[in-house]
C-alpha cells in the first residue's frame, strides 16, 4: 500500500444520483424460503485475502442462516469503474468498500444507504466499539453512510541507535515541529552521508501539515481553496525548509525509486515520515528503530487512509446490508483476523481485541502510536478533479522546494488553479 495510490477515481456524480433515484430493478431479493442473497463487492481482499474474508463470511452466515454473502472482487485500479458502471445500470451490490475520497463522492450523490436507519431495532449496536474519529468520518451530512473498516496510518519512524550515538532523547508524543527541526540539525551530517529528517513534499503531506498548522484546504462549502494562507505559507515552508539542509534534494535523489526507503534501512536516516504499511520491510533493518505519532504545531493531524463499508442506497434488504457491514467492521473475528494476516488493521476501540497486534515481538515497539493516530485525523480534501489536483498541489511545492518559485507565490498559483477545477 502507499499513498498515490489511495487516489480517488473522478466519478459522475449527476449519473450516479440518477441510477440511485432509478432503484435496482435485478437485484436479488429473499428467496421462497426465505434466505437473502447478499453481495459484497471488495478491492481490498483479493488477491492475497480471499480466504481471510471467507472466513469472516463463514463465522457470519453461522450467526446469520438466512443470510447468504456472495463476495465480488475487483483490482483497485478497476474497481470503482465497475462500481460505478453498476449503479448507473441499476446492478449495484448490496454492500461495497470505499475508501475515504471515493466515500464523499457516493455520499454526496446520493448512492449510500443511511445506515442509522437501517439499524432501528439492533439493540446491540454500540457505536463506541469503533475509534471515535474514525467513525466520524464517515458521517457524512448528518448520517452515517458506512462503517470504518480498515486503517494505515502516517507516523515518525526514528533511528534509535542515530538517537543514542549522538547523545539526543528520543521522539516523544509530546513534540513539536521546533523540536523534530533541532533534532534534526544535530543529527545531519552531510560529510556522512547521514540525514536528520525526510518528509516527501507533496499534496499528502501538505494537507496533513495544514492541518497541524491550524489551516484547512477549502471553505467549508468546498467551493474556493483557503490555503493561501498564513498557516498554508507556514506549513510549505516547513517542508520546503527541509530541502537541501536535513534531507537531500531533488537532484541528490535523483529520481531514483525508494530512496528514502533505502536511506533508513541503511542507517543514514534519523527521522523518517511513512506509513506503517513500512514495518514489515523495516523488520531486518540492522539497528534499533521505533515509532511515534508525528509531531504538530499548533495540533496534532495525522493522515489516515481509511477503507470502510457501506450499502447501496437501493438495496432491498437495508437490515440485511446492516447487520453484514456491522459484523465486516467490528466483529471479534474481523479484528482478530485481520492483524493475525496483516490485512490492513480494524479502526476499533477495544484494546484486549488490538493485543495480538500490540503486543507483537517485532518491531516496531511501540505500535500503541499507531492508534493514537487516529485520535487526531487530518482527511483529505476531495474535489470531482481529484487526481488533478494532487498533481497541481504537488507541482507547485516542488517549484517552491526547488527554489524556482517563492512559497507564497508557488501557494498563490496553486490556489488559482485548483479553484479553476471546482467550478
Amino acid at each position: 500500500m502507499n499513498r498515490t495510490t489511495k487516489a480517488a477515481a473522478a466519478l459522475l456524480t449527476a449519473v450516479l444520483a440518477a441510477a440511485c433515484a432509478q432503484g435496482s430493478a435485478t437485484r436479488e431479493t429473499a428467496a421462497e424460503d426465505g434466505k437473502v442473497t447478499l453481495r459484497y463487492f471488495t478491492f481490498s481482499a483479493a488477491p492475497d485475502h480471499v480466504a481471510d474474508l471467507d472466513s469472516i463470511v463463514a463465522a457470519f452466515e453461522q450467526q446469520n442462516p438466512r443470510i447468504d454473502v456472495v463476495v465480488e472482487t475487483a483490482p483497485f485500479a478497476d474497481y470503482f469503474t465497475k462500481l460505478q458502471t453498476s449503479i448507473a445500470g441499476n446492478t449495484a451490490p448490496d454492500t461495497f468498500e470505499l475508501n475515504y475520497e471515493n466515500f464523499v463522492t457516493y455520499a454526496d450523490a446520493g448512492s449510500l444507504l443511511d445506515l442509522d436507519t437501517a439499524a432501528t431495532g439492533d439493540d446491540d449496536y454500540q457505536p463506541g466499539v469503533y475509534a471515535a474519529e474514525s467513525l466520524k468520518s464517515f458521517n457524512h451530512g448528518g448520517k452515517q453512510l458506512a462503517l470504518p473498516a480498515s486503517f494505515s496510518t502516517v507516523v515518525l519512524f526514528y533511528n534509535k541507535a542515530l538517537f543514542d550515538a549522538a547523545g539526543l532523547p528520543a521522539p516523544t508524543a509530546d513534540w513539536t515541529w521546533a523540536d523534530e527541526q533541532a533534532a534534526a540539525a544535530k543529527l545531519t551530517d552531510k560529510k556522512k552521508g547521514v540525514y536528520g529528517d525526510f518528509q516527501p513534499v507533496q499534496f499528502f503531506e501538505f494537507y496533513k501539515t495544514l492541518k497541524q498548522a491550524g489551516g484547512e484546504f477549502l471553505s467549508a462549502d468546498g467551493k474556493k481553496t483557503t490555503f493561501d494562507s498564513p498557516a498554508g505559507v507556514k506549513a510549505a515552508t516547513w517542508l520546503v525548509d527541509k530541502v537541501g539542509s536535513v534531507m537531500p534534494t531533488e537532484a541528490e535523489i535523483g529520481g531514483t525509486a525508494d530512496y528514502d526507503t533505502n536511506l533508513f534501512k541503511s542507517g543514514k536516516l534519523a527521522m523518517w515520515h511513512n506509513g506503517i504499511w513500512q514495518f514489515a520491510g523495516m523488520a531486518d533493518a540492522p539497528f534499533d528503530w521505533d515509532v511515534v505519532v508525528e509531531p504538530g504545531d499548533q495540533t496534532k493531524a495525522s493522515a489516515v487512509f481509511h477503507n470502510a463499508v457501506a450499502a447501496s442506497a437501493t438495496t432491498k434488504h437495508p437490515a440485511e446490508a446492516w447487520a453484514w457491514s456491522r459484523f465486516l467492521t467490528s466483529s471479534q473475528i474481523m479484528a482478530t483476523t485481520r492483524i493475525k494476516n496483516s490485512w490492513e488493521l480494524p479502526p476499533v476501540s477495544d484494546q484486549s481485541v488490538l493485543a495480538g497486534y500490540l503486543d507483537a515481538a517485532t518491531k516496531p515497539a511501540n505500535r500503541q502510536a499507531v492508534f493514537d493516530s487516529l485520535k487526531s485525523i487530518a482527511l483529505p480534501p476531495v474535489i470531482a478533479r481529484q487526481q488533478e489536483m494532487q498533481d497541481t498541489m504537488t507541482e507547485e511545492l516542488s517549484n517552491a522546494a526547488a527554489g524556482r518559485k517563492s512559497v507564497q507565490q508557488a501557494l498563490t498559483d496553486a490556489a488559482a488553479k485548483i479553484d479553476g477545477l471546482l467550478g
